[in-house]
């Protein structure tokens, strides 16, 4: 009896449980889980989201709340946003924190640092060796 790689490949794929199941991302931003509280907005895995980035939690806070137009405050492992905001708002401006702040503009892969150079705040990537100035202010 002769198997074809590719069937039992296929066969086995089709048989793994939907939580195991992937997009084929090696790269995924956690999406924003969290409540509404009489007029504020709670974001239970923000820490979850800022680990998955590889950036600091008070440079993601800075700019959500920049970008949000909020104040915010952490409170224990949750973060506490002033007003009513819809979870597809908080993801996008997220996913607008990852183009800026992780994703290499190059080689399109997460694996960068910030660097600050005087007054300038450089993206290097660890992947390519690129180094390209980012132009957000935060």
């Amino acid at each position: 009896m002769k198997f074809d790689y590719k069937d039992l490949l296929k066969k086995g794929r089709k048989e793994l449980p939907e939580s195991v199941k992937s997009t084929g991302e090696r790269f995924e931003i956690p999406k924003v889980k969290g409540h509404l509280e009489g007029n504020k907005t709670i974001i239970s895995n923000f820490f979850q989201i800022a680990d998955a980035l590889h950036r600091e939690h008070s440079h993601l806070l800075k700019f959500l709340q920049r970008e949000l137009a909020t104040p915010a405050k952490i409170e224990g492992q949750r973060l506490v946003l002033g007003r009513k905001l819809p979870a597809s708002l908080i993801n996008a401006k997220i996913q607008l924190y990852a183009n800026t702040f992780v994703i290499c503009l190059a080689c399109k892969k997460p694996d960068t640092n910030m660097l600050r150079e005087g007054k300038a705040l450089f993206l290097r990537c660890m992947a390519c060796g690129a180094k390209q100035i980012i132009k957000a202010k935060i």
